[in-house]
């Protein structure tokens, strides 16, 4: 576990909070969101009763919560009840506060937004570019991005023909791909660009996203001729599409003299050049 500063939620207001690298998970504590929300003299109890009630309603809240170690106002390290995002929303529709109903109307309108999604897919298709185009990203990146995740879908679709279980299995053989043509494991690569929770793709520059793609497109299209019968040799067939677009990637940067890899991430280049927005 990373202690990390606190970040800020809620306006000017902080919320104590802890990423857990292993689970790239942020853990937000309670308490101080109880605080924030309900402006309680006495956070603490305020939890504590609702807690109580959550447990009566035979809510899974309060069983699945853990319980980290974080630095009080006196300095000290103590136990604190902590939630990670999902449990933190959950906990926030279970908190009567006008503070609360903005986060209450976003996650209504996200569930509407998913369901309509579900029912007309390219309605997602359209919301995702107005989000990227939001993000400042340049159209030309954004049409390269939406191709690099029809070859990621077509690549697990293979994946699920050959009996790979989604999940581990699947962030395995990424990782072999990731490994094979960047140098890098999919962690790895994140924290060479100081990224968290973010999407590695969202942060590649032209280049590492066409690479990546190629090492994707190569993978699908050994695995359909291969036709692996075990995970292992998945494994293997995932090895070889990256070492394809690693070996690519070599031959660029011994005519370039530069390295394809970079540490700049989509946050660290707005502004600068438009390599990746």
């Amino acid at each position: 576990m990373k202690k990390e500063t606190a970040i800020k939620l809620f306006g000017q207001q902080q919320i104590r909070s802890l990423w857990n690298e292993g689970e790239e998970k942020w853990y937000f504590s309670i308490v101080d969101v109880v605080g924030v929300l309900t402006d309680s003299p006495n956070p603490n109890n305020y939890w504590k009763v609702l807690k109580h009630r959550l447990n009566k309603e035979g809510s899974q809240l309060v069983t699945n919560c853990n319980q980290l170690k974080m630095q009080s106002a006196d300095g000290k390290f103590y136990k604190t009840d902590v939630a990670d995002t999902e449990q933190l929303f959950r906990l926030i529709q279970s908190i009567p506060s006008p503070k609360a109903e903005p986060f209450k109307m976003w996650l209504a309108q996200t569930g509407r937004e998913r369901i309509d999604e579900i029912e007309d897919p390219e309605i997602g298709i359209d919301r995702l570019m107005e989000t990227y185009f939001k993000k400042g990203y340049s159209k030309e990146w954004i049409n390269q991005r939406l191709k690099s995740i029809e070859i990621r879908k077509a690549l697990t679709d293979e994946w699920e023909i050959r009996g790979v279980k989604k999940g581990q299995e699947y962030a395995i053989l990424t990782n072999e791909i990731t490994k094979a043509w960047a140098g890098f494991t999919t962690k790895q690569f994140k924290n060479f660009k100081g990224l968290k929770k973010e999407n590695l793709r969202d942060h590649m520059s032209n280049l590492e996203l066409v690479l990546n793609m190629l090492a994707e497109a190569t993978t699908t299209e050994i695995s359909k001729e291969k036709k692996p019968k075990s995970f292992e040799q998945n494994r293997k067939i995932a090895k070889q599409g990256g070492t394809i677009a690693g070996n690519t990637r070599k031959e660029i940067e011994e005519k370039t003299g530069k390295s394809v890899i970079t540490r700049k991430n989509a946050k660290a280049l707005k502004g600068k050049n438009k390599e990746l927005l």
